[in-house]
This record gives structure tokens, C-alpha cells and sequence, in this order.
């Protein structure tokens, strides 16, 4: 069995994150991340809230609180968000935390003494009136590159570019909304990214189990040629600037570390505060001297997130030259769009995690989301899909299924597992159907292809139902009772397996499945076998055991629901 470290990027502190933020990082790690340990693997989950930079002090400044205030609200939100969409997290830190600050003033000081960092004169803009510089998304205005009119000054959210606030046409204050603005002189650390450039070209061209999304942006990056990249900021909300005896550099007492340089080295200092809380090692999982060679370390993350992870924080992992684990496999991922639109925490546009939990149970959104993973492709969102997939594909398939075998068993068997009766032709069928889709289930899970994984965990629910259509329990109960109680006991088993393989993916439901028919927890891992112990599946259960008709699984979406959420949140009329 493998340790399997898991990272998704971490959700940015201003808001409840929307249902695109949800499916592009933290529900795919989620679920891989249950999966790998039904299959009996160390996993450590790790996340965090990303509390540092401009767009913090703007919604704590719009939301009249202090920074610090408004980011401890705002943690606490987003953990109990998580929580309701039951996000497995072994640990959701904070990127604000004394863990975060020491070790990212340690990596500064262990690049600069390499070389790597070097202070330099660049040209910031400043405004005049709201007498500061801007940081970069303090500044917003054209795009030079596709003319999007809102662009801010570290990236344009239209074309993906990234940007400096110099290069902005007609550019103005984010803050006060001011164009009376002008470029000035101001001192900066730049990490040398461009030093590295080779070095990580190297490490990109080794690197496996990259989806062609990630490893094209990072070849892209570094084909036109890496820049070395301001990593302070003028703001007083960050993690200090400390010379190498720990006070505040000269010259930097205003400026704090640029929030992407900070924000990945928060898995580590999270993983540090998970070993505190729990008593655990946390070095055997990010220290290559100290056993992390043998951990398996994978990343997920929206694609707009991939540049910063593929060639940034390897710059700051590479270039202290200290034996830090490197990603192995990276899990980038489109977006999920809303009405032809992204999705947007700043202009409030789409269905929120906070919301979304109002309108349907988290596992109805799990579901959806993942079986239409925008892996390939952006992936459109509408209301009408959401319906389509739980009422076909949970209500129809899975609820129905689970519902009449259960409901007969305990009106026809006085709701026990039956005895009696030989396997038949529609048992055979069945075994030779398990046997090629459970090896593939658990090959899509370890390779993270979601999409398929949710495409046979249909197909494996849909095989149930055209079993009992095969063995017709029902049709035999009143000539041949040993026939029929071989449908009924195989269909049960099927129930079993169907809430086993159903737990990363809808957790509760699975959980109400399991419950019913009296699984014990140490009997709900995913211990298939090889093709002979795929066969015992369908004869697992004990005879005699009590099983109860669970309550209801899935309440079908109406059209009447559609059309409220879509009068409430928008939808195709946008």
C-alpha cells in the first residue's frame, strides 16, 4: 500500500467559494482521496484557506472589519462549508498562520543566500488618491493583449494572461475607482525564476501522470521564456519581510511576501500543524532526508492555478536546494462555466456552496460535479442538467434499484438474506459484467479520470437493474421460491456493493445504503480481488442477516424547482 499526500489548491479567503471553485479542486481531491483509502492507502488531505493579498483587504473593507477579523470569519465559513459537502480534510489550515510565516521567511532567506532572490527598483503604480502604491490587483483596467476592459494587474481573467499593472491601457485605482494614477519608482524582491529555467524544464520533461492541460501551460511559460517575478507587495496585511536576524528589512517595513509565494508553502506549514494537533511526523511527509521519498504526492488545482504550481513554488522547492518533496502527479482542471460565463466570487455570478447546500443535499451536487468533471473542456453548468443527472442517474438508477429489492425482500423474505436456489444465466452474465467494470472503476480511480470512474459507477448501478430484470424474483416467487430467493439474495448483494463502490462519490447516501442492510465498517473497504473473489460479490452476504428498506435515497428535482432556482440565481435567459 502507498502514502498518498493530496493538496488542492487552496480556496482564496474573500467569500464562500462558488460551485466552479468546488469542482475544480477540492471535490475531485475529495473523492480521490476516499477512494485511495478504501483501497487501503495512507492518505493525508491537506487544504487551507489562502488569506493573504490584495482582494482580502478589499472584502474585509467593503464588509467594514478589520483584516484579520474579517479572514477568521471568513475560515470559519468556508470550513463549515466544506463540511456540509463532506470535504474529507485530514487537516484545513490557514495560510495566515505562525507556521506559514516562519517557514516562508525561511525559503526567502535560503533563496536570497542561493542567489535567487535580489532586490530590485521596479515601476509600481501609484495613486494619488488614495496616496499609496497599488499592489497589482489594486489596479485594473484594459488588457493589452484582448482588449478586456476590466483586466486586473496581475491577470486578465478573460484571455488567462498574466499581467503587470504597467502594462494596463487606461489603468485606475480598485480601490477608490480613481484614474488619477501614475507610474513611480519602488524597491521589490524578485524571485529569479528565469535562473531556473532549465532546471525546471528538466523536472516538467520527467514528470508523470500529468493531464496534457498542466504540462501545455507549463511548456507554454517556459517556451516564451520564464520572468523573474516581484514577491513582495505593498500592503500591510501578509507575512512580514525579515532580514536574517529577524528583524523587518530595511527599506521593506511597509511591504509584505506577494501571496503566491506564501500560499503553496502553506501545504507544508499545514502539514506542520496537522503533526501538532495530532501528535503525528509531519516530516515523512515533505522531507525527502526523512521518508517522504516513498510518498506519492499529488496536486489539484483549476487550470488558471497550474503556471504557479508547475514552475513557481518548484522555483522556491528546487532553488533552496534543501530535500523537500516535489509533486508527482498533478491534476489540473477546466472550468465549470455558468450560462456561457465563468463564474465569479467578486461579482457574486452563479450558485454559491453556501447556497447550493439550501437547495439540494451535498450529495446531489457531489454527483453532478463530478460526472461532469470539466477535465477536457470547460463544462457548462445549467439547471436543467443538474436535474437530468440526479433523476436519472441517482433517483432512476442507484434509488430505485435499492428500493424495490430491499422493500421485497422485506415483504416476500420477512427481511432477511434468503437461502436456497443455484446461480443461473443471469448470475453468470452478472459476474462476467463485475469482473470487467470493477477492475476498470478502481484503475479510472488511481488514474484520475473522474468522468469515466462516474461513467462505470453508473453502468455497474444500470447492471444491477438489468439483473433483476434477468432473474424477475417476482415473476418466480409462486412457482419456484428457491429461484426467486436467488434473485433477492444476489440483488441484496448487489445493494452492498452498490453503497461500497457509491462512498466517495455520494457519501451520505452511501452511508444510509450500507447502514440498512447492516455492513459492518470494517466490511465497506473496496477489497474486490482478483476475478474469483469479483464472483463471491454477489454472495457475500451471510443468509439470515436482517436488512431494512432504507429511507428514501433521492428526491427527484421537479420542474417547479428549476424554475425558481433559475428566477433566483439566473440561468439561461442571461
Amino acid at each position: 500500500m502507498a502514502r498518498i499526500l493530496i493538496t488542492s489548491a487552496l480556496p482564496y479567503i474573500n467569500g464562500v467559494k462558488h460551485m466552479g471553485n468546488l469542482a475544480g479542486s477540492m471535490l475531485p481531491a475529495d473523492v480521490y482521496a476516499r477512494a485511495m483509502r478504501l483501497l487501503g492507502h495512507e492518505v493525508l488531505y491537506i487544504c487551507a484557506t489562502d488569506e493573504h493579498g490584495t482582494p482580502a483587504e478589499l472584502a474585509a473593507q467593503a464588509a467594514g472589519l478589520e483584516v484579520a477579523e474579517y479572514c477568521e470569519a471568513m475560515h470559519v465559513a468556508q470550513k463549515e462549508a466544506g463540511a456540509n459537502f463532506k470535504l474529507s480534510y485530514d487537516y484545513f489550515g490557514r495560510s495566515s498562520a505562525p507556521s506559514n510565516h516562519a517557514l516562508t521567511q525561511h525559503f526567502a532567506n535560503v533563496l536570497e543566500e542561493k542567489g535567487l532572490i535580489e532586490e530590485r527598483t521596479s515601476q509600481q503604480v501609484y495613486s494619488n488618491a488614495d496616496g499609496r502604491f497599488l499592489p497589482d490587483r489594486y489596479v485594473e483596467g484594459t488588457c493589452p493583449t484582448c482588449d478586456f476592459e476590466k483586466a486586473r494587474g496581475d491577470q486578465c481573467d478573460n484571455c488567462g494572461r498574466l499581467l503587470d499593472p504597467v502594462d494596463l491601457i487606461n489603468p485606475y485605482s480598485a480601490v477608490s475607482g480613481s484614474h488619477d494614477v501614475e507610474v513611480r519608482d519602488t524597491n521589490h524582491l524578485y524571485l529569479k525564476q528565469s535562473v531556473m529555467s532549465d532546471k525546471l524544464r528538466a523536472w516538467v520533461d520527467a514528470s508523470e501522470g500529468w493531464p496534457n492541460l498542466a504540462s501545455s501551460i507549463a511548456y507554454k511559460w517556459l517556451d516564451e521564456g520564464l520572468r523573474d517575478r516581484a514577491i513582495t507587495r505593498d500592503l500591510k496585511w501578509g507575512i512580514p519581510v525579515i532580514d536574517h536576524v529577524g528583524n523587518r528589512r530595511e527599506g521593506f517595513e511597509e511591504k509584505v511576501f506577494y501571496v503566491w509565494f506564501d500560499a503553496p508553502i502553506e501545504y507544508i506549514a499545514a502539514t506542520q500543524d496537522w503533526a501538532e494537533e495530532t501528535g503525528s511526523d509531519w516530516e515523512r511527509w515533505w522531507r525527502t532526508d526523512k521518508g517522504a521519498n516513498d510518498v506519492e504526492y499529488v496536486q489539484f488545482m483549476g487550470k488558471d492555478n497550474v503556471a504557479f504550481h508547475t514552475l513557481s513554488f518548484p522555483t522556491t522547492i528546487l532553488g533552496s536546494g534543501e530535500p523537500w518533496k516535489l509533486v508527482d502527479r498533478l491534476k489540473a482542471f477546466n472550468w465549470v462555466t455558468w450560462y456561457g460565463g465563468k463564474f465569479s466570487t467578486s461579482n457574486k455570478r452563479g450558485v454559491f456552496m453556501d447556497q447550493a447546500i439550501d437547495i439540494a443535499p451535498s450529495d446531489y451536487w457531489r454527483w453532478h460535479l463530478m460526472a461532469n468533471s470539466p477535465e477536457s473542456a470547460d463544462a457548462a453548468f445549467t439547471w436543467e442538467e443538474f436535474q437530468l443527472g440526479v433523476n436519472s442517474d441517482l433517483a432512476n438508477v442507484l434509488g430505485n434499484f435499492v428500493n424495490r429489492i430491499t422493500k421485497y425482500c422485506a415483504s416476500k423474505f420477512d427481511g432477511e438474506i434468503p437461502e436456497g436456489g443455484e446461480h443461473g444465466d443471469a448470475e453468470a452474465w452478472l459476474v462476467t459484467e463485475l469482473q470487467t467494470r470493477i477492475p476498470d472503476l478502481v484503475k479510472f480511480y488511481e488514474n484520475r479520470e473522474f468522468r469515466k470512474a462516474m461513467a462505470e459507477t453508473r453502468a455497474i448501478w444500470a447492471a444491477g437493474n438489468e439483473y433483476l430484470t434477468q432473474a424477475a424474483p417476482w415473476s418466480h416467487y409462486k412457482t419456484d421460491i428457491d429461484k426467486a430467493a436467488v434473485g433477492v439474495r444476489v440483488g441484496l448483494n448487489l445493494v452492498a456493493l452498490f453503497g461500497i463502490i457509491a462512498q466517495p462519490i455520494i457519501p451520505d447516501a452511501a452511508a444510509k445504503i450500507l447502514d440498512a442492510i447492516n455492513i459492518p465498517e470494517g466490511n465497506r473497504s473496496w477489497n474486490f480481488g482478483d476475478a474469483a473473489g469479483i464472483v463471491a460479490l454477489i454472495d457475500a452476504l451471510p443468509t439470515g442477516l436482517p436488512i431494512a428498506p432504507p429511507e428514501l435515497l433521492f428526491t427527484k428535482i421537479e420542474d417547479e424547482d428549476v424554475a425558481r432556482w433559475s428566477e433566483q440565481f439566473g440561468g439561461a435567459s442571461e
